[in-house]
């Protein structure tokens, strides 16, 4: 935790700021370690500082080993108020990514006297990168997202909703120790798999359907992502066809990604490689996005991709195939960034199984 409240001053520094004002929960975790859903951090130089009521004082104190608790009386922007002129902060960072135009006018209108200074993405980006402890709590998700599919997959067959599998999943992950769902999974058969979100509804399963899953639990806070596409019944040579196409751009990509390229060029070795099968046309999401504390964020591995990737960085490698009326198929596996390659946290098989 220390070093991701260095990283936080240095971003002070950078931007020229006296103090650093964060309310998002995943930022607020990630630099303070609360779990609570009402706190702010005011993080200067020399004081790292969490505001909360009385609901999540004691919790404040025990989770957060860095930073002063203040219990706040009457609401948080008096209280801060204070603490911007304890401290001569003149210049304070806030993130205008999270709150609310309202909030921001609220704000402006009570703190004045301080100039508040957005800072964008920053500290978003702070979270790029990954250490030990995030890692091995990724990998848990990862492994528990795996066992919940094999779990689930006996159910992929005629007759089952989508809706069936979708609480499978869910109900095994809880179980075995995921806080919940890290997003509304898609299970998507038939023509309804041509759909990249096409969250679990009350279709049910044919034969000879496309059925596309992707879904991810929670694991003390942090996400898993994954993506199987499985045919039930038989399989089409048309239906082999896209699969492979979709299975030969995922394992180029992976192939591909490593330390010091941009996401664009993670996304273009995929797109390429579509294009080249006579599919290009119906790929039209980037090939990934990063993952953490929050399902999707930074960075992004699509064509608008300039963050050069670094070791540690989480991402997903997931292209896709989606044709109107017949079916889709995205494969998708979540990777750690390393110098020379990734680690791969998905070791569930890839080659098509027909059910």
């Amino acid at each position: 935790m220390e070093n991701r409240l260095a990283k936080a001053k240095d971003l002070l520094r950078r931007e020229g700021l006296d103090g650093l004002l964060v309310q998002s929960p995943a930022n607020r975790r990630y630099l303070s370690g609360f779990t609570g859903t009402a706190g702010s951090l005011l993080i200067t130089e020399g004081e790292s500082i969490i505001l909360t009521d009385f609901r999540y004082t004691r919790q404040a104190k025990e989770q957060c080993a860095l930073f002063t608790a203040t219990e706040y009386k009457s609401d948080v922007w008096e209280a801060l108020s204070g603490l911007l002129k304890e401290h001569s902060i003149k210049r304070m960072g806030f993130e205008d990514g999270f709150i609310t135009y309202r909030q921001y006018l609220d704000m402006k209108k009570r703190l004045e006297g301080a100039d508040t200074v957005p800072v964008g993405e920053s500290l978003n980006l702070l979270r790029m990168v990954k250490d030990d402890s995030e890692m091995r709590l990724m990998r848990k998700a990862a492994e528990i997202s795996e066992k919940a599919l094999e779990y689930a997959m006996p159910l992929i067959r005629p007759g089952t909703t989508e809706r069936e599998i979708s609480k499978a999943l869910v109900s095994y992950m809880i179980q075995a120790g995921c806080s919940g769902p890290a997003f509304e999974f898609i299970v998507a058969s038939g023509w309804r798999s041509a759909m990249p979100h096409g969250v679990a509804s009350d279709k049910e399963i044919e034969y000879g359907d496309f059925v596309t899953i992707d879904f991810g639990g929670k694991y003390q806070g942090y996400c898993s992502d994954m993506t199987r596409t499985f045919v039930v019944g038989r399989c089409s040579p048309k239906q082999k066809e896209v699969y492979d196409t979709v299975l030969t751009a995922q394992l180029t990509a992976i192939e591909r990604l490593r330390a010091g390229i941009t996401g664009r060029e993670a996304d273009e070795a995929a797109r390429s490689s579509i294009e080249k099968a006579g599919y290009g046309r119906c790929f039209g999401h980037g090939l990934g996005h990063g993952v953490g504390l929050k399902i999707h964020e930074a960075p992004a591995l699509s064509p608008r991709g300039d963050i050069v990737l670094k070791p540690g960085m989480a991402v997903t490698v997931e292209p896709g195939v989606y044709i109107e009326g017949f079916g889709g198929v995205r494969i998708e596996d979540l990777v750690i960034v390393k110098e020379n390659g990734v680690e791969n946290l998905n070791s569930m098989g890839k080659e098509l199984i027909v059910l």
